[in-house]
């Protein structure tokens, strides 16, 4: 898996330092199913994507939703396991985060990441 940094453009804060990509069909299917809970520097970037669950999950996460200029669209803060996100026309892409981290980062709805 390829992995990225993704950072905050808007407030110039640092979301994740290690962001695996899930941009194939597989990977998108195994998400963050089975895997240990994130550290503070780790998230998961699903393309493309409008929804997510964390059915089989045992720990809550952050989710950001991104569209296509990488503008955050909507965001879920602390979803707990054996939940469905809201469906997001406007998402072409989701980062998954540890939980705390959109507050942590001050990260708000109109911000554009990079």
């Amino acid at each position: 898996m390829e992995y990225v940094k993704i950072a905050n453009a808007s407030r110039d804060r640092v979301l994740a330092e290690r962001v695996g990509l899930a941009d194939t069909p597989a990977a998108r299917r195994r998400g963050l199913l089975g895997s240990r809970e994130l550290s503070g520097e780790e998230g998961l970037l699903i393309i493309p994507c409008r929804q997510v669950h964390t059915f089989g999950m045992k720990y809550p996460i952050d989710v950001i939703f991104l569209d296509a200029s990488w503008r955050v669209r909507r965001y879920c803060k602390g979803l707990k396991p054996w939940r469905l996100s809201p469906f997001v026309i406007s998402s072409k892409s989701v980062l998954e985060l540890p939980a705390g981290k959109i507050d942590e980062t001050e990260t708000e709805i109109g911000d554009v990441l990079r």
